[in-house]
């Protein structure tokens, strides 16, 4: 279901909004590892523990752990994109660099305890995204191509919350979600040829499309010890995005994956002060055709229902995570985390354009309570560099092998007011 939001008077709220999100997180892919400071101070965790406003994002349920809270969070993000094409066929051999290596991404929402029973929340985040720009288009041996040559996705989610605490050990949440984003491409020109729709592959300026879509959780907590917690995030059908209908596949059809995590949270009882955490999350990227068709071979054309995509499969998620509470006024966190690997090696070619290869993440996090209303929260994260060496035969005629790698920083700092 989807709405055009892009006319009219939301109009400059949401592109505020989707802007603001920025062109990419710490992420598995293109999703965000967690959301807001205290989850990614953890990898990423917050299905059975709370994290903050925007732990509502990962666990709608947790609206009476949060409590009467609001949030501004401001994440500093540094990717480190490269392509290196080996010689001997059309693609422009050498190592070739993505531009654009800093971003700022806001996010920010408050929530309500109305009663006993009831928590509301309002808040913004940053989903994820991609970019890349490279000054040297290495696909125009295809056939053309200018400068530069990249592409650029970013998704904002605005969502409201309601949490329900069903008993003393249940609690459950629903968040409706409206998606908002935008995506542009540059110097795919070599590419028209191979579309339904030759005029709207490549530089064709920035596109909007919007949608709706849901998130649910629940948390248990049998015992002061334990706590279990579960959210599944609904796929969310977009727009399609007009201007790029020769490019993805179902003429521009660009919808946002689901996303279902479980965990479960461990405070000893020998050692109170500790937490531990564990996740697991699967994003079903394989529902997403644009993403998800094979592209070596193609199935098709680019555009059609069958066209080329990047041959993402499913990813699983791991993590593992610890809060240590120092003191009233200090708690620290760190986390690791690890994805499946999702692209095959041939589909590296294509991904060029979206190098989403990282798969280890560390971080690290704390949290200092100035008094009894204020607190600032910061955090860590790496990702650690990982590459995909292929060739596709069936894009460049010869076997040329293309490397793909990246790497992230991110460094996330909020102020949190209590009442």
């Amino acid at each position: 279901m989807s709405f055009d939001f892009t006319r009219g008077p939301l109009a400059g709220a949401l592109a505020f909004c989707a802007l603001g999100a920025g062109p990419a997180l710490a992420t598995n892919g293109y999703i965000a590892n967690g959301y807001g400071g205290a989850s990614k101070g953890m990898a990423g965790a917050g299905v059975a523990v709370p994290s903050g406003v925007l732990g509502l994002a990962q666990n709608p349920a947790m609206g009476h752990k949060v409590g009467n809270q609001a949030g501004l969070c401001l994440t500093n993000f540094w990717p480190d994109r490269e392509v290196e094409v080996a010689p001997g066929g059309p693609l422009t051999p050498g190592t070739h660099k993505s531009r654009n290596d800093y971003f700022l991404i806001p996010c920010g929402g408050a929530n309500w305890v109305l009663n006993d029973r009831v928590a509301f929340a309002a808040f913004m985040f940053g989903n994820g995204g991609m970019n890349t720009e490279y000054d040297t288009n290495f696909f125009a041996g295809l056939g053309a191509g200018s400068s530069p040559v990249g592409v650029n996705l970013e998704q904002a989610f605005i969502s409201l919350n309601l949490s329900y605490q069903a008993s003393e050990t249940v609690s459950v949440g629903l968040s409706p979600i409206l998606a908002v984003q935008r995506f542009s491409a540059t110097g795919l020109e070599a590419f028209a040829g191979m579309s339904i729709d030759p005029g709207n592959v490549t530089d064709r300026e920035d596109d909007w499309s919007t949608g709706l879509g849901y998130n649910i959780g629940v948390l248990w907590e049998p015992t002061p010890q334990l706590a279990f917690g579960a959210a599944y995030r609904s796929k969310i059908d977009m727009e399609a995005f007009d201007k790029y209908a020769g490019l993805f596949a179902g003429d521009g059809d660009f919808d946002v994956p689901a996303v279902a995590t479980i965990g479960m949270a461990w405070t000893p009882q020998t050692a109170p002060k500790w937490t531990f955490t564990g996740e697991f999350q699967r994003i079903f990227y394989s529902d997403i055709p644009a993403i998800a068709n094979p592209n070596a071979p193609p199935g098709g054309p680019l555009g059609a229902g069958n066209g080329v995509g990047f041959g993402w499969t499913d990813m699983d998620v791991w993590r593992l995570a610890a809060i240590y509470r120092h003191d009233e006024r200090w708690t620290f966190r760190g986390g690791i985390s690890h994805s499946s690997k999702f692209i095959d090696d041939s589909s590296a070619v294509i991904n060029a354009l979206t190098p989403a290869t990282p798969q280890w993440h560390a971080s690290l996090g704390a949290s200092y309570r100035v008094n009894e209303r204020w607190g600032i929260t910061a955090s860590w994260t790496h990702a650690f560099e990982n590459e995909i060496e292929g060739s596709n035969p069936a894009l460049t005629g010869v076997p040329q092998p293309v490397k793909i790698r990246m790497s992230q920083n991110e460094f996330a700092i909020g102020a949190t007011y209590r009442w």
